[in-house]
């Protein structure tokens, strides 16, 4: 592994490593320098980045040789624009993106190579005996494990119950590891797009900037990305939330995805953690550390980062949440869409 060097075309194919941050910091890259005529092919790909990722959820990767001393600088100035839109969609968009294309790469990459991304990010990882009784290709420790599984834990298969699972060390194969790799790059992606002042950006760039916010308007419907007023307005809830929030209210029983719905719909419209879990308090299974660790990471702490937003509305028909349709939920993908939508009505604002 220690001799195993990344060369140019790794570097374009996966720009989030260390070693291009230490490829293109004497470049010196900032915002304010972007419209210079030097720059101008690099800036043109980074647009042409966010647009993918707004677009198709993958960034198709120019490797030919004369150009690769573009596409590896375009990440590091497409992560300025994507953080001077302010908006979190665009963010979480472009983080994605960068990740399943890097996941799709990865698949058909040397195990030695993969594992060296694998260390890229501070995993406790190995290559694993050949053996026809341990197969698997790869050893990881559980912690790394668990840290990028959180998301798929959903699935029965990513369990750890359901691993082989020795001495604190899980055994995968590579798509298994690559898939984790996925959630790992999507994580520290999304770490590093912390806004900026858009006073600060060029009228050049700010051009840029609202054509890619348009762009992602267009893409998904401005209720879904604009910023939720900061007083919630619960006779704008959509029906299956009304019915969600009743039942809680009364300490009745919810599903799982019940559960997750209400208490992602509900953060995400303005509700504190403190008062979501003073919400389930009541119920009979409630447990308070478990239920504040919960509320909290759907809210986006415990260093994930990600505050996730409620499952859409065919996914809460399959699972028989959503209930009581009305005409406002026609056209809706999603309860916050129809949340926004009935903002416009006469109502009288709740506590938070």
């Amino acid at each position: 592994m220690e001799t195993l060097a990344f060369t140019s075309i790794d570097l374009a194919k996966y720009p989030f490593l260390k070693e291009t941050a230490e490829r293109i910091r004497p470049l010196g890259l900032q915002i304010a320098e972007l419209t210079s005529p030097e720059m101008k092919p690099i800036l043109k790909r980074a647009e042409e980045r966010v647009r993918e990722a707004i677009l198709y959820t993958r960034i198709n990767r120019d490797l030919r040789s004369r150009n690769v001393d573009i596409e590896i600088p375009s990440y590091a100035v497409a992560l300025l624009l994507v953080s001077a839109t302010e908006n979190s969609f665009i963010k979480k968009r472009y983080a994605l993106a960068e990740a399943k294309q890097a996941s799709v790469d990865l698949v058909n990459e040397p195990l030695e190579k993969v594992l060296r991304i694998a260390v890229n990010f501070g995993w406790k990882i190995s290559l694993g005996t050949r053996s026809s009784l341990l197969p698997q290709k790869f050893i990881l420790h559980f912690s790394d494990y668990l840290r990028n599984v959180t998301q798929l834990s959903t699935n029965n298969e990513w369990k750890l119950v359901n691993r082989l699972l020795i001495d604190g060390n899980v055994y995968l194969n590579q798509p298994d590891i690559v898939r984790l790799l996925e959630e790992e790059i999507r994580r520290q992606i999304e770490e590093r797009l912390s806004p900026m002042e858009l006073a600060k950006v060029p009228e050049k760039i700010n051009e840029i900037v609202d054509k890619l916010k348009k762009l992602a308007a267009e893409k998904i419907g401005t209720f879904e990305i604009d910023d939720f007023p900061k007083t919630i307005v619960q006779e704008a809830y959509p029906p299956c939330i009304k019915v969600l929030y009743d039942a809680a209210s009364a300490s009745r029983h919810l599903s799982h995805v019940g559960r997750f719905t209400l208490t992602s719909f509900l953060l995400n419209i303005g509700m504190t953690s403190e008062k979501l879990t003073e919400l389930f308090r009541s119920f009979s299974d409630f447990n308070e550390r478990l239920t504040r660790y919960q509320v909290e990471h759907i809210a986006g702490g415990g260093g994930s980062g990600t505050r996730y937003t409620p499952p859409n509305c065919e996914t809460l028909q399959t699972h028989n949440v959503c209930i009581n349709r009305d005409s406002l939920c026609n056209g809706a993908r999603n309860p916050l869409v129809y949340y926004k939508r009935a903002q416009n009505r006469t109502v009288k604002p709740i506590e938070r």
